[in-house]
């Protein structure tokens, strides 16, 4: 089957003949995309794979302990897509210590985790913004504050032609819209976001990322941007009320799969391989998340376990073990704090959960030691 998909504007960028790429709005029509057969399958496989995440993220005493850990994971993985090299480990150390050895990478990543707040906190709030291009603009403000693109436009739609792969867009991989071209598609796509479309909202979470990254309507982060609106439309529409979906991983395997059903909706208008993909991408994404949500609650239930039960327990203990799973690298000053005990308190807390091999010290220095909850960090870090 062969749909057009979208129509080529031909303009001059440099003394060359550049065709750029103009989809058409959505759903995809000239036959209508319909979930049927082998896509019906596959959208239930990956709805009830997001019905069991939900449950594993309700089943904890604390949400935070989830959040934590999974909103970081697909900001790391996202990023590192983009080329950075900060791990999880890196991101829990820096918040910990204010130090890092990437500081440029670490940077990048938690602006990812307070785009991602800040974007959650606006649709959340009555007064706030809703889904909508002013809010992934600000979004993407917060994307590229102080890093490397922070000189191309941050939270601004782009006033020039791109292009994805390649030196120039003569010889790019693929040529986006022309820069006088985005606002109306931007707008266009979120009106239909905001439409009764009968699609069900996980086919409609993946039309939507293929929309965003073929329009393309920043100079840098579009790939971040894009991935997060997923996270924001599987929320917005419902589907879980926490963002425990991190696609990152999925995509990351497939990453050349990836690209090729992105080009194949462009060139043959391939919406149903595109969706097949994405609906498998989230069922792998969600059954990941649900493996890890049970692995983080038996850890954290057998830790506790171990530390009520030792001959020197104490109230202080038990409560830094509960504060771990959102606070999974500390310092004995950090720990004071989490508490509001004293230091003597605290370091016998920090002391304990280290002997019974909870805590690992991470430095080998006497003076000015971290910790990391290693088995915990270890869990998430596994793709």
């Amino acid at each position: 089957m062969t749909r057009e998909t979208g129509t080529y504007r031909a303009s001059t960028y440099h003394d060359e003949t550049v065709k750029a790429f103009v989809p058409h709005p959505l759903p995809p029509a000239n036959p209508p995309l319909t979930v049927e057969g082998d896509l019906a399958e596959r959208h239930a496989a990956a709805a009830e794979a997001i019905s069991r995440l939900r449950v594993a993220g309700a089943m904890v005493p604390d949400p935070g302990w989830f959040l934590y850990g999974f909103v970081r994971k697909e900001a790391v993985l996202s990023s590192q897509i983009e080329g950075t090299q900060a791990t999880l480990r890196d991101v829990a150390t820096f918040e910990a210590t204010s130090s890092t050895d990437r500081p440029d990478d670490v940077e990048e990543v938690c602006n990812y985790v307070d785009g991602l707040r800040h974007a959650r906190s606006a649709i959340i709030d009555p007064a706030g913004l809703p889904l909508s291009t002013r809010l992934l603009c600000d979004v993407h403000r917060i994307l590229m504050r102080g890093v490397r693109g922070a000189d191309k436009l941050p939270g601004e739609i782009r006033r020039s032609q791109n292009w994805i792969g390649g030196s120039r867009p003569g010889n790019a991989r693929f040529v986006p819209p022309p820069h006088e071209e985005v606002a109306p598609a931007l707008a266009a796509l979120e009106k239909w976001v905001h439409s009764d479309d009968p699609l069900p909202p996980l086919v409609k979470a993946g039309l939507a990322h293929v929309q965003f990254e073929t329009i393309h309507p920043f100079l840098d982060g579009n790939g971040r941007i894009g991935r997060m609106l997923v996270t924001l439309l599987v929320e917005h529409w419902g589907l879980l009320d926490q963002p425990l979906l991190y696609l990152s991983v999925a995509f990351k395997r497939r990453q050349q799969a990836y690209y090729t059903h992105l080009a194949a909706v462009r060139t043959e208008g391939d919406w149903e391989g595109w969706t097949a993909f994405f609906l498998d991408c989230v069922a792998d994404a969600a059954n990941d998340g649900v493996r890890i949500a049970q692995a983080i609650h038996e850890l954290t239930h057998r830790d506790r376990e171990r530390v009520v039960r030792h001959d020197r327990a104490t109230i202080a203990a038990v409560q830094l073990l509960d504060r771990l799973p959102s606070t999974p690298v500390l310092t004995v000053p950090k720990a004071r704090e989490l508490l509001g005990i004293t230091a003597p308190p605290a370091r016998k807390a920090v002391d304990l959960l280290e002997q019974l091999g909870v805590l690992r010290e991470t430095t080998g220095k006497q003076r000015d030691r971290v910790y990391a909850y290693h088995a915990y960090l270890e869990l998430l870090t596994e793709s």
